[in-house]
């Protein structure tokens, strides 16, 4: 048995030999840049991933553009197209959601590197955007019902002396409300709505005369709308094209030397005919390209319309105080009779007015205007006006707030007044009238007057329903002429100013006033 000191020596020895064998094993290994250098020439660095190919869109805008199916999956002739393009340009698609009319400011402010959504090329798009060439061709197809015997052709859009005007739907915005408008002036009462189906559904139920859309809506949807049929020829053709911010020169070369191998190799017959929308026009489309883009005339001055548009908005902001100054009173008067119900009713008439408060501030407004419009039409048979409707869908949904104000003030009235004017033999009607709802008047002023202030913005909700306000307007106008947003929007809101400021002025001379007499 070895002793402790020669353990310890042993101990020693073999820590000294692997202190050795590590230092030579350390001196002999290669070095880190060694390391790298011996891999590179193994093989070569791999290329950085090139960014996805954001493209921007409306899906709710309807098939065939870009839709969901029934598994609720984005498809589209559009959709197949930026990811062809996207492929071609060895980069992966992105699609970028936003509303229609949007696409070009979202474009240059560089959310999206792409505006693909059956935008029609315009002159005053080109001046401030890069179009590719044109991947569509395009027509405009004029929808009846089939029973409607007083239309037969385009011209008989302009009615004889004495009938009514026809009332024509669009999509806002579009090729066709411009194309309208320019052809038949004062003739047609032009109707602009958000959505395409509910514009022929609303010719189904003979609530408009006729509508006008691109000829690929017709082709996709018409064997749903069979109580549909076409007058005349298509008309008035143009192109389809994507947009780019301008001086994006080098991904608009990309893009179409792809869109030229989508025509050349069949890609984009196939994608069309998978939707319903190939037609002859479509072989026209490699040749415009060899011209592409057309010659653009010299800009006129960038005065010389907007006294014409600040005109057009004006007339808007007429239809917005009359939407105002309408619904207003009304749900007055409707929320300060649901205050007192349900303050001073029998239990049966506390429920049901607690139940009108709690739905109507619980839901959109826009889905109660719809519900007006589009639903109680078919239930009860009765399709009252556009601009009605609005003033009734305003007129409810703030009926509801203005009884919670109301209910408010009548808590505040001390309850010994009314126990008083019982004790004197008044009635709970008229105490309620002579006494405490003029007091309740009184105390209320400032919060109703605030929600008057926010009906005059609230009534932009009412061009869901082809009311054409001072935002609609606006909108309207940033859309076909788009380097003057910022002109129409200071004038829109130096008009929504001179509408609400001197209510407030208003507001504050009558609070004055009872304080005085109070």
């Amino acid at each position: 048995m070895p002793t402790r000191s020669q353990t310890q020596r042993h101990s020693l020895l073999a820590l000294g030999i692997l202190v050795i064998l590590a230092t030579k094993t350390l001196a002999n290994a290669p070095s880190t840049n060694d390391a790298d250098q011996a891999a590179d020439t193994r093989a070569p660095a791999a290329a950085p991933a090139l960014p996805p190919l954001r493209w921007g869109g409306d899906s709710m805008g309807g098939a065939p553009y870009i839709f969901e199916n029934e598994q609720r999956q984005l498809v589209g002739f559009e959709l197949e197209l930026a990811e062809y393009l996207a492929q071609q340009l060895g980069r992966r698609a992105e699609f970028v959601q936003w509303e229609w009319e949007m696409l070009p400011y979202i474009l240059d402010r560089g959310t999206v590197d792409l505006v693909l959504n059956g935008y029609e090329w315009s002159e005053e798009r080109q001046r401030h955007m890069e179009s590719t060439i044109p991947y569509y061709v395009y027509k405009l197809e004029l929808l009846v019902h089939k029973k409607n015997n007083s239309i037969q052709s385009w011209d008989d859009l302009r009615p004889a002396t004495g009938q009514a005007k026809p009332r024509v739907g669009v999509l806002q915005g579009s090729a066709a409300e411009r194309y309208v408008r320019e052809r038949f002036g004062d003739s047609v009462t032009v109707m602009p709505y958000a959505e395409v189906l509910l514009v022929m559904g609303l010719v189904e139920q003979g609530r408009l005369d006729a509508t006008i859309q691109d000829v690929p809506v017709v082709a996709y949807y018409r064997h749903e709308h069979r109580d549909l049929r076409s007058v005349g020829q298509p008309q008035a053709p143009g192109y389809y094209v994507g947009f780019l911010r301008s001086g994006d020169q080098q991904l608009l070369e990309k893009i179409n030397e792809a869109l030229l191998a989508a025509m050349n190799d069949g890609t984009l017959r196939r994608i069309y005919s998978k939707y319903g929308m190939w037609n002859e026009d479509q072989l026209q489309l490699a040749e415009i390209a060899k011209h592409w883009p057309p010659e653009l005339p010299p800009p006129a001055s960038r005065w010389a319309n907007l006294p014409y548009y600040a005109t057009k908005l004006c007339r808007a902001t007429a239809i917005t105080i009359a939407l105002s100054f309408a619904a207003m009173p009304f749900a007055i008067l409707l929320g300060l009779a649901v205050a007192v119900g349900r303050l001073y009713g029998p239990r049966s008439i506390r429920t049901l007015c607690e139940t009108y408060v709690e739905i109507l501030r619980g839901t959109p407004l826009l889905l109660q205007l719809y519900v007006l419009y589009y639903a109680a039409p078919q239930l009860t048979g009765i399709s009252p006006p556009e601009f009605l409707t609005g003033i009734l869908a305003l007129a409810i949904n703030y009926s509801a707030y203005e009884a919670e104000n109301y209910r408010a003030g009548l808590l505040a009235v001390p309850r010994g007044q009314m126990e008083a004017a019982l004790a004197l033999g008044l009635s709970t009607r008229t105490a309620l009238l002579r006494i405490i709802v003029p007091q309740a008047v009184r105390i209320v002023i400032p919060p109703v007057t605030n929600d008057f202030i926010a009906l005059f913005k609230d009534t932009s909700i009412v061009s869901m329903i082809s009311v054409t306000e001072l935002t609609a307007e606006y909108r309207a106008l940033t859309v076909s002429h788009i380097g003057l947003m910022y002109e129409f929007a200071l004038l829109t809101a130096i008009l929504y100013m001179a509408m609400s400021y001197p209510l407030s002025i208003l507001a504050r001379k009558l609070e004055m006033q009872f304080k005085k007499t109070a």
